[in-house]
């Protein structure tokens, strides 16, 4: 058991690059559990009392509003950790996790990983620099969503879920995703999004297929991505 998980841990960023002994201790304290598709891992405002880890299977993290709209936040693939912020402060989970499909997963429980931190500075290190990324990362979205037109939104997600979680084909970079799940991603209307994407689609700058998006002209979308979307427009326009 400790094998495929200590693999997981050398190949992630909160521990790469620690030392053989630190990342065996670490493997040692982990659980290592199953879940089915759409299993629940847990919900938003449960408890923080775990650190996640996905060795296989693919992750969703979402969030809800007050008034019930789900935002989908990310997606956690092999190597990915999740959880860290509310295993440090125990407080409730600022998120819900669920399987997309069949995943399995590491667990390190807050006591255990608490006593971990308190012998292994370098750990702690790491922790913080996780830390940071994240916040970084959530504020680059939170700016996104004030100061950015919906297609310059749109067209980041898409590179970014591309290069995190795209695959090469013939044609370009193919993402296996619903425009469901963008639409929450972004908190826009399913309508919304199918209609840039049917536009892009006309230009011949993605692909659509049933749960997938391919990516035919990166740097079309990245030009879009910097909300200069009429003047790429007007130059792509077919003729």
């Amino acid at each position: 058991m400790a094998i495929g998980i200590r693999t997981v841990l050398e190949r992630n960023l909160l521990f790469r690059g620690l030392a053989p002994a630190t990342l065996d201790r670490i493997a040692l304290i982990c659980i290592r559990r199953s879940y089915e598709p759409n299993a629940v891992i847990f919900s938003q405002s449960d408890p923080g009392d775990a650190l996640f880890g996905v060795v296989t299977g693919r992750v969703r993290i979402s969030a809800s509003s007050a008034g019930g709209r789900e935002i989908f936040l990310n997606i956690m693939e092999p190597g990915d950790t999740f959880g860290e912020i509310a295993l440090l402060d125990g407080r409730s989970r600022t998120a819900s996790a669920s399987a997309m499909g069949a995943s399995e997963l590491f667990i390190v429980t807050r006591g255990q990983f608490l006593a971990l931190l308190a012998r292994d500075p370098v750990l702690t290190d790491h922790l913080l620099k996780l830390l940071c990324a994240r916040l970084r990362w959530v504020s680059g979205f939170a700016e996104d969503f004030a100061l950015l037109s919906v297609p310059a939104r749109l067209s980041r997600r898409v590179l970014s879920l591309g290069k995190l979680h795209g695959h090469e084909v013939d044609t370009g970079i193919e993402l296996k995703i619903s425009q469901d799940e963008i639409a929450s991603f972004l908190g826009l209307s399913r309508q919304i999004v199918n209609q840039h994407l049917q536009d892009w689609k006309a230009h011949r700058w993605v692909g659509l297929g049933r749960g997938k998006i391919t990516i035919l002209n990166g740097r079309a979308l990245e030009e879009v991505a910097s909300d200069r979307r009429r003047e790429v427009l007007e130059k792509n326009a077919p003729h």
